[in-house]
């Protein structure tokens, strides 16, 4: 019996563009993502080295300028439909089951959200979950399998209990060796609103 939810952000509620700051990156001249770059991103994304060192690198290693940086780098941000806004909260007033958001996201992705969805309307997102954890602000990033033992220690899971909903096949195959349920929701086929007709183990 499914007692815990968790759930990942990006494609899953709020709409990405995966390709979208790979190619504005490229409009900057940066023709290659260098082993460096992926370096620098995921200590970024873990919250292992601030915003202005994360841009100091892009301004010193490959010339381009903070604002341009911030506008190629949230390109991949799209919209966030009301509808999942209200699934959500939907399923947090009816109390069924405990509600958990585990993200990769960095500062400048969830700074540009808040301003572009409205504080408001993040509030009202944040305030569904029992907790609401990003990678930078956990110091952990999936698929290590560090931080899914990390959400069922701290809340007390029993995995066999828990389905996780991630948009990444990476992601879900790490939590599933846990035995934690999961969905891998392709975002071209499925949408979070259809968990309960999209998932048998209800």
């Amino acid at each position: 019996m499914i007692k815990n939810i968790i759930f990942d952000f990006g494609d899953i509620f709020i709409n990405l563009d995966k390709k979208a700051t790979h190619l504005a990156l490229v409009n900057l001249g940066i023709k290659e993502i260098t082993k460096a770059m992926i370096d620098v991103y995921h200590k970024y994304e873990k919250g292992q080295i601030s915003t202005s060192e994360f841009i100091d690198f892009y301004e010193k290693k490959e010339q381009v300028r903070k604002e341009d940086l911030i506008t190629a780098w949230n390109a991949i941000l799209q919209d966030f439909p009301q509808k999942r806004l209200h699934f959500i909260t939907d399923l947090a007033q009816k109390k069924n089951f405990s509600l958990f958001l585990l993200s990769n996201t960095n500062e400048l992705h969830i700074s540009w959200i808040k301003r572009t969805i409205g504080e408001d309307f993040f509030a009202t997102f944040k305030n569904s979950f029992e907790q609401f954890y990003l990678s930078h602000e956990i110091h952990l990033r999936k698929p290590d399998q560090e931080i899914y033992e990390f959400v069922l220690q701290q809340n007390n899971l029993v995995a066999n209990e828990t389905l996780f909903v991630d948009d990444l096949k990476e992601n879900t195959d790490a939590a599933s060796k846990l035995g934690i349920h999961v969905w891998n929701l392709n975002p071209l086929n499925d949408d979070v609103t259809e968990l309960f007709t999209k998932n048998s183990i209800f």
